[in-house]
This record gives structure tokens, C-alpha cells and sequence, in this order.
């Protein structure tokens, strides 16, 4: 289906809880959303049907030119394999080969974060930037490297793994396997964490991070405590980012984010403090929220066709 002359996209985000879904006109608006549950309990061989249908679903009602599919963990985008995700049990998947052969469209498969980064770059925080990284700092954290509007990918695929910077050596253990690593203490995971441990709560005691940091203004001291050593964690992390990429602006986005001026006033003071000859960017909050990833992946679909049309007119 088309607008005008203009062609639609349907686009797909592949998160460990949901899989949200989309269909974008070519100025990248969105005409439509849909979201499925991942159910990653049931096996990598039924979240990729799950995906798949949600695909046939937006192929069948819309009639885009092309697909984009964003998924985590470590994505070949050349090859169109993802390598390994562990929250959704897949291990060298080829992804875009079975979604072109079920759905009869090109696919372009992408990283959820980088996808994200590209969506800030054209359509966010970053609209205006030649250069920045992007930082979702949620249950866990990672990076996206955006250069004059395109993410980079990395020889192997993991370029921008922020969030495995090691920062406090002797630190918490993180699920890659180090120690320390600025995600076992600034993402919103190891902060509620860290704040259990601390005050000594029950298992049926639940708090999350967002309610760390209001237990923090309102004068908890042993909360205060936990999220400055989370802003301490993660301006660390930023500043090693910074002095090796000399990035225009920090864009921070994930869940964490929703604390706004709490997390970014004192985050960018820590930074400061942190650089020396090197030129501290600007600060800004992501702008698309969760729509970044699905977003990203339809704008990734947008590139393939354009980069199909380039080449036919050069045949």
C-alpha cells in the first residue's frame, strides 16, 4: 500500500517482555501500532513465529514495500543474523532471511539500541546533532554511536556496549560475566537492587528505582546514597564514551530517564568534574520513549528501499 506515490514500511521492535509493532509513511509518521507479548518462557522457535506473525498481520492489513525488524543482543545487520540474545533464547538466527522468504518483502534487520539512536538522530534529540551517543539506561544500559545519522555497527556488531565499561573493579557481579561494569551499578535494575540490599528488605518488599529516587528527594538518606553512587557508576562510564569519541551531545533515554532533572542535573556536574582537556557535551533526554526501537527499524526498512531504488537507477 502507498500514500500517494510514497510507499509505507511496516516496522518491528523485538524486546524481551513485548514486541512492539508499527507501519510508517515514508516521512516516517506513524499511521498505525500493535504490540504482542514475547513469552521468551515458550522458546526461541515461538518468539520468532510470534514475530513473524505480527509481520504477516501489518503485511496482509497494510501492504508495506518493505519490513525492518529490530531485535537485541549481538545482530550481524550485514549478514542479517542475530548472533546471540539471551532474553529471547536465539543463537545465530537468520532473521531476515526467514521473515523475506515468509513475507515475500525485503527485510532489514537491525539492533534494538542502535535503531533507537537512529530514530533520536532523524526524528528526536538528536535532529539537529552531526554527532551523539545515545544511552538507554533502563533494566540494563547500552549505547548507540550516531555519525551524521547512521549508527555504527562495529566490526563484530557490538560497537557501543556502554553499559559493560568496567567502572568499579572489585563492584557487583553483571550478567555478561564481569564484574563492575557500569549496568551491575547504574541501571535501574542494580538500583533497586542495591537499595534492597541496603535497607534490608524482605523478598515481598518490592521498590523500584523510579521509587528510589522519590525516596531520595524526600530526604531517605540511604536512597540518596544508592543513586549517587548510580550517577557516580554511569558518569564514569560516560566519561570514558566521551574521551574516546568526542561526541557532540549525550542523548539518555530508558526508563531511568523519567527522573529528568534528578538524573541529568547531577549526571552532567559528575561528568564535568571527570573531564579534563576533553570538551563536555551537551545533556538532553531522549524524546521517543519506547517508540524509539520500532521507529528505528522503520526507518532502517526506509534506507533498504531507498538504497534498492539507488541501485536500480544506476543499472
Amino acid at each position: 500500500m502507498t500514500t500517494g506515490q510514497l510507499p509505507l514500511v511496516a516496522a518491528l521492535d523485538v524486546g524481551g517482555t513485548h514486541i512492539k509493532a508499527a507501519v510508517l509513511a515514508a516521512n516516517g509518521a506513524v499511521l498505525h501500532c500493535d504490540s504482542a507479548d514475547t513469552r521468551a518462557e515458550r522458546g526461541p522457535e515461538a518468539v520468532l513465529e510470534t514475530v513473524l506473525e505480527l509481520a504477516r498481520t501489518l503485511v496482509r492489513d497494510h501492504r508495506p514495500a518493505a519490513v525492518g525488524i529490530a531485535v537485541p543482543g549481538l545482530v550481524d545487520e550485514a549478514a542479517g543474523v542475530c548472533r546471540f540474545a539471551a532474553n529471547l533464547g536465539w543463537r545465530d538466527v537468520p532473521v531476515r532471511r526467514w521473515a523475506e522468504e515468509e513475507l515475500g518483502l525485503p527485510v532489514a534487520l537491525g539492533h534494538d539500541v542502535r535503531a533507537g539512536g537512529l530514530a533520536e538522530a532523524r526524528l528526536g534529540a538528536g535532529r539537529d546533532c552531526g554527532s551523539f551517543l545515545f544511552v538507554p539506561v533502563g533494566t540494563g544500559i547500552a549505547g548507540a554511536i550516531v555519525l551524521d545519522g547512521r549508527a555504527v555497527t562495529g566490526r563484530h556488531g557490538g560497537a557501543g556496549e556502554l553499559g559493560h565499561l568496567p567502572v568499579r573493579p572489585e563492584g557487583p557481579p553483571c550478567g555478561c560475566g564481569g564484574f563492575g561494569c557500569v549496568e551491575a551499578v547504574a541501571s535501574a535494575s542494580a538500583v533497586a537492587r542495591r537499595y534492597r540490599l541496603l535497607a534490608r528488605l524482605s523478598p515481598e518488599e518490592k521498590v523500584s528505582a523510579e521509587q528510589v529516587q522519590l525516596r531520595a528527594q524526600a530526604g531517605d538518606e540511604l536512597a540518596a546514597r544508592v543513586w549517587r553512587e548510580a550517577v557516580a557508576a554511569l558518569a564514569d562510564g560516560l566519561a570514558t564514551a566521551v574521551t574516546l569519541l568526542d561526541p557532540e551531545r549525550l542523548v539518555i533515554g530508558g526508563g531511568l530517564s523519567r527522573a529528568g532533572a534528578a538524573l541529568t542535573d547531577p549526571l552532567h556536574r559528575e561528568l564535568k568534574a571527570r573531564l579534563t582537556f576533553q570538551t563536555c557535551p551537551e545533556l538532553a533526554l531522549a524524546e521517543l520513549g519506547h517508540r524509539a526501537g520500532s521507529l528505528g527499524a522503520g526507518l532502517l526498512a526506509l534506507d533498504l528501499l531507498h538504497a534498492t531504488d539507488r541501485a536500480g537507477e544506476r543499472a
